[in-house]
């Protein structure tokens, strides 16, 4: 029997059920859960923000695990076979057809609309397929990645879905040798972006955002300068970005937030023919007014937005954190270890902001 933590519905409390272990199919595996993380996804979907889920789920879309047991030959990404005991990880997003055509001609596979996502599109009548579990169940098929030598279970976590994330927001902005980058938020995917935008080649990076203890850890990652939003307008935000560069205003503005209203603030802090990568806006929050011809026509403002992630995100920022572990420390993010008794307590606290990353261990007591 596996205990996991089922959301009913939304505005719910989570609680715990006691669930018969499942026979594998061929090509399946069976992983122990170490950690799973609670992160702002979690959050919308403990609110009912997000369509299409199919209610009750297990939550817990990135998660950590050994591997306990396998049907058959089961292989990794890199096509190496997988043994009982491996520390590993997997991509969240399955069954993506490649085969339609966003995957073959638009080469988009996020929007694919077969994918489905562990622990969001997976219903609770799927299987175990939620990380707030003892075990979780991987389908055949399913992307597993070995962890390195270098990245411990602690520190992939709390690079959680927001190193992947912020990686797909990076590559869309294209980030050149030498430019400066403002990233709008604080929380994961923002911190995690200004990581990747000093990989990238930014040599001044500037982050937007908030609490206090949020923007130390910018500093601490190496970031050039923060502005914190608690005791700033956006006037005085926008005037600060352009002191900070010039005059001009920042190559690349990556938005981060969430918050729609943050939107129009981003674009003004970006230059004329300057790029401007929304990656925050993952629900619908509302709508924001702006001027096309001043906003985005006459400033040769190129516009970009991001959905989702796919293995080469995933994959790449596993690399990524191995080479660089020691110049950024990812479990520094981690700041609340929860138990599956916990849950509810771990989804307020990331909801309130009072920790950058809860993380649920299964069997913590």
């Amino acid at each position: 029997m596996i205990r996991a933590a089922v959301l009913e519905k939304p505005l719910t409390p989570i609680e715990i059920k006691i669930l018969p272990e499942p026979d594998l199919e061929p090509g399946a595996a069976m992983l122990k859960t170490i950690f799973s993380e609670v992160c702002g996804t979690d959050v919308h979907l403990y609110h009912g923000r997000l369509a299409g889920v199919p209610y009750p789920i297990i939550p817990g879309h990135i998660n950590v695990g050994q591997v306990e047991k396998m049907n058959g030959l089961v292989k990794d990404a890199d096509g190496n076979p997988l043994q009982i005991g491996d520390i590993v990880t997997f991509l969240d997003v399955h069954e993506t057809c490649h085969d339609c055509w966003f995957c073959l001609v638009a080469k988009a596979s996020t929007r694919c609309p077969s994918r489905k996502v562990y622990g969001i599109t997976y219903g609770l009548q799927d299987g175990i397929l939620g990380g707030w579990s003892e075990k979780i169940y991987l389908k055949p098929g399913v992307k597993v990645v070995k962890l390195p030598p270098t990245v411990s279970p602690e520190a992939f976590i709390g690079a959680g879905c927001g190193l992947p994330t912020a990686y797909h927001a990076v590559e869309q902005a294209s980030i050149k040798l030498g430019d400066t980058v403002v990233v709008q938020g604080s929380g994961p995917v923002g911190l995690n972006s200004a990581i990747l935008a000093q990989l990238a080649g930014a040599v001044n990076v500037i982050v937007v955002g908030g609490p206090a203890h949020r923007l130390d850890l910018a500093r601490q990652f190496g970031v050039d300068a923060v502005i914190n939003i608690d005791d700033t307008t956006p006037e005085t935000r926008i005037s600060s970005v352009k002191q900070l560069t010039g005059g001009r205003g920042a190559d690349v503005v990556i938005e981060a937030t969430g918050f729609p209203a943050a939107v129009k603030e981003g674009m003004a802090m970006a230059r004329d023919a300057g790029t401007y990568v929304i990656v925050g806006q993952y629900t619908n929050n509302g709508d924001i007014s702006m001027n096309p011809h001043l906003d985005i026509n006459k400033k040769h403002l190129t516009i970009k937005g991001t959905w989702g992630i796919d293995l080469s995100h995933f994959y790449r920022s596993i690399q990524i954190m191995a080479k660089h572990h020691q110049r950024f420390a990812w479990d520094k993010f981690v700041s609340g270890h929860y138990g599956l008794h916990e849950v509810n307590q771990a989804i307020a606290d990331v909801e309130h902001h009072r920790v950058m990353k809860a993380v649920i261990d299964p069997y913590k007591k």
